[in-house]
Formats: C-alpha cells, structure tokens, sequence
C-alpha cells in the first residue's frame, strides 16, 4: 500500500490548540471542526490542504491535550501521515486509532527533509516502510528513507483506523 501527498511543514511543539483551537472544542460537526484545522498557525491550511497531504514537524507534534479533536480535524481534511522526529505519546496513538499514520524519523532524516525546497511530495510504501520524498522545482535528487512501523499499527492504518479494524477483525 502506498500512500502520496504534498506536504506541509512545521515546527517543534505543535501543539493540539495549534492543530484545532480549544475555541472550537464545543462544535460537535466533524466539518466544522475541520474548517479551523490549523488557522492559528497556517490561516490558508485549509483551503490549501487536499485529500492524501502530509504533515511534517520536527519534535513534540500533537504536544498538550490527550483529546481526539485534533486528530479528528486532520482525518475530517483526509489528512493521512504525519511526519515528525518525535510525537506525544497519546496523540500518536489516537492518529492510529483514527487510521493516520505517524511516521517518526531520526533527527538528520528531518533535518534533510526540511532542507529540500520548493513544493515537497512524499510517498510512503507501508509494505517496504520506506519514503521517498522529491521536489520537482527544486532540481534536487528524490530522498528516500526507511521508517519503522509495526505490524499492528500498519493493519490500523491500512483499515482506516480501530473501529473499521475491529469491525473486520471481530
């Protein structure tokens, strides 16, 4: 299975008010909670953003609250990977309950990645677990990399995330 996306990058310590405001944890319609899917960071996100793009970060993505909202937005905008050097723990797990895949990459594979210019596209091969990245504007040679991912998270993913596992599973 191979997944394919532009990407957009950001920092260290995006937090989930960064990802989805607390403003908006009130409004109870995924579109809704999709439509403000990091405007305190990137105003235009969500009119950029198409189906399949990918988050990139550097350290401590999804950092702050443990709640699902966050994730929720990103799945709402089909929003598939999220790449980062590392992630907090409970907001990695529910991007895989929610069928988004975390990738976390060494420190100089990020570094490289944040270097490439122009309009990065990424495509992640979840059987080989290898990513490759390139910039056509760029003249840059493509990236690739290797990820580790295990078995059960990848199922998660390649399911769509927990209940449609389980509902195939059980």
């Amino acid at each position: 299975m191979t997944l394919r996306g532009k990407v957009f990058k950001y920092g260290e310590n995006v937090d989930t008010d960064a990802v989805i405001p607390a403003r908006y944890l009130n409004v109870s319609e995924p579109d809704q909670l999709a439509a403000h899917c990091m405007e305190d960071i990137d105003l235009d996100f969500v009119n950029k953003v198409k189906p399949g793009d990918i988050i990139m970060a550097t350290t401590n993505f999804g950092c702050g609250s443990s709640r699902e909202h966050a994730v929720w937005a990103f799945a709402v905008n089909d929003i598939n990977i999220v790449i980062a050097e590392s992630f907090a723990r409970i907001f990695r797990q529910n991007m895989f309950n929610c069928g988004i895949l975390a990738i976390e990459l060494p420190k100089t594979d990020i570094e490289r990645l944040f270097a490439m210019k122009g309009d990065l596209t990424i495509a992640v091969d979840l059987d080989k677990t290898e990513m490759t990245a390139h910039s056509e504007d760029s003249g840059q040679p493509p990236f690739t990399c290797s990820f580790q991912l295990n078995p059960f998270d990848r199922d998660l993913v390649a399911a769509g995330g927990w209940l449609a596992y389980a509902d195939k599973k059980f």
